[in-house]
C-alpha cells in the first residue's frame, strides 16, 4: 500500500504551518486514509522549538473544528528532503530557506502551498502573527481550500 507523507513549512511553526498540519490532518482522517498520509509542520527558524502553536491560532482553529494542542514546534532540517515527499512552504521566504537546506539529491517535491488554488491569484499565506484576529481566520479560509486541493492530489497518488 503506498504511503504519502506532507511537511507544511512556515516561518516560526506557531501560526500557519501548524494550522495547515491540523486542519490537513483532519481531512486525511475525514477521507479515511490517516493510515496512508502522514502529515507533520515544521519552521525554518528555531525560536519557537518544543512550544504549541500560538493560543490565537488554536483558538480559530478549534472554533473550525480543528484540535492543534497535541504539536510541537521543530525547525525543518535537511534529512526532512529524505523523510517527506510533499514539502509545503507558506510563503516565498520559507520555500527560499528549505532551498538553502534541500539536499542535492533530495526527492520530496518542494513548493508553495498556495500552488494548490492557483485561482486564488496567491502565492503566500500570509502571516497573522502581529495582526488581529481576522488574519488566523483568513489562514483557516486559504488552508481549508488548498488543502481539499492537495488531497485531491494524493488521492490520485495513491491509486
Amino acid at each position: 500500500m503506498a504511503h504519502l507523507k506532507v511537511l507544511f513549512v512556515c516561518l516560526g511553526n506557531i501560526c500557519r504551518s501548524p494550522t495547515a498540519d491540523g486542519v490537513f490532518r483532519q481531512l486525511v482522517v475525514d477521507a479515511g486514509l490517516e493510515q496512508q498520509i502522514e502529515v507533520d509542520s515544521a519552521g525554518t527558524a528555531a525560536w519557537h522549538i518544543g512550544k504549541t502553536p500560538d493560543p490565537r491560532t488554536q483558538q480559530a482553529a478549534a472554533e473550525r473544528g480543528y484540535d492543534l494542542s497535541a504539536l510541537r514546534a521543530r525547525q525543518a532540517v535537511s534529512e526532512d528532503f529524505n523523510q517527506y515527499d510533499y514539502i509545503l512552504a507558506m510563503d516565498i521566504s520559507n520555500l527560499d530557506n528549505l532551498k538553502s537546506i534541500q539536499p542535492v539529491e533530495s526527492k520530496a517535491s518542494l513548493g508553495l502551498f498556495l500552488d494548490y488554488i492557483p485561482e486564488l491569484g496567491r502565492k503566500e499565506v500570509p502571516d497573522p502573527y502581529y495582526g488581529g484576529d481576522e488574519g488566523f481566520e483568513q489562514v483557516l479560509d486559504l488552508v481549508e481550500a488548498a488543502g481539499h486541493k492537495l488531497l485531491v492530489e494524493l488521492q490520485q497518488r495513491l491509486k
